[in-house]
């Protein structure tokens, strides 16, 4: 398994590859430079500014300079944080995106496979109807809707929870839940219907016919196979949850590296984008391998030569 998780890391960096190359050259096409937010500068001034940053050079010769330099782990100076390097504003939000995230991910995983249990062992009732009616709410419904009306009903008027902010546990709490919440709804209903294909399994039969308690042959045998297509959707979760919480974080107003990579692209940051970009896709590449490592450690039948 080791051979293979290394096999899968080699083999990931063509892609990453590509999505460096591709969010490169789509930032300088668009229109705009990373100086144009700034008040009118003479020609001298701006023509110091592109050479500072090597903007003046053709664009083939700064893509080779940006590759080199990430090989060598420098991501670049941030055009608009001027005392700062990338890798510097990435090691501040990054530590509070992968909290939110993972708490966000781990809440999911538990309460959808929670509520889709639960509608599978009480199919056609009105459990089932009320799981099923709050995960298609919760499909439907985008977390950048979610998040603010989250942030008007518990901060603003019934002034339960803080609505901005991050440090105390009060403050995780509605961004987690805007986050978490198309997740737990897409995993309720991967659950349930694994689940009810799973209680009608022959080894789940097998298992009731020997007397076992109901308590451990839902858990023990029907939920095993069950949760397999949850464990999967984990990675594809992972990169929504990433994507999402830029929306989460700029709503909630908290330090993560979001609100840096909505900030650079409205700034022509060209550099805080590329090294966003980047610690995003080696992020989904890794949490991939490890929902399939995970996986042949659920199901005995899978395994990787």
């Amino acid at each position: 398994m080791l051979v293979y998780a290394l096999r899968r890391l080699v083999g990931a960096i063509p892609t990453i590859f590509i999505i460096i190359t591709a969010a490169f050259f789509m930032m300088r096409v668009a229109p705009g430079g990373p100086f144009d937010q700034e008040r009118t500068l003479e020609a001298t001034v701006m023509a110091n500014l592109n050479k500072t940053f090597g903007l003046d050079r053709p664009l083939y010769e700064q893509y080779g300079m940006y590759l080199g330099n990430l090989v060598r782990g420098d991501m670049g100076p941030s055009f608009i944080y001027r005392d700062k390097r990338v890798h510097e504003i990435l090691a501040e939000g990054l530590p509070i995106s992968m909290q939110l995230g993972m708490t966000a991910l781990l809440l999911a995983l538990a309460v959808g496979t929670l509520l889709g249990t639960l509608a599978a062992l009480r199919q056609n009732t009105k459990t089932d109807y009320a799981v099923i009616a709050v995960a298609t709410f919760g499909i439907t419904v985008p977390n950048f809707v979610v998040a603010p009306v989250l942030s008007l009903v518990f901060a603003v008027i019934l002034s339960w929870l803080p609505a901005q902010g991050w440090g105390d546990w009060r403050q995780m709490i509605l961004p987690v839940i805007a986050l978490a919440l198309p997740q737990v709804a897409v995993i309720a209903r991967l659950v349930r219907g694994s689940m009810i294909e799973a209680l009608r399994s022959d080894h789940v039969r097998t298992a009731r016919a020997y007397g076992l308690p109901s308590r451990m042959v839902v858990v023990k045998h029907a939920l095993r196979a069950a949760i397999l297509p949850a464990v999967s959707y984990l990675g594809p979760a992972a990169a929504a949850l990433l994507t999402g919480s830029i929306v989460v974080e700029q709503v909630f107003n908290l330090p993560g590296i979001g609100r840096y990579f909505v900030q650079g692209a409205l700034n022509r940051d060209y550099t805080l984008v590329m090294g966003t970009v980047v610690i995003v896709a080696v992020f989904v590449v890794v949490f991939n391998l490890i929902v399939d490592l995970l996986y042949a450690m659920l199901d005995p039948r899978v395994r990787y030569d």
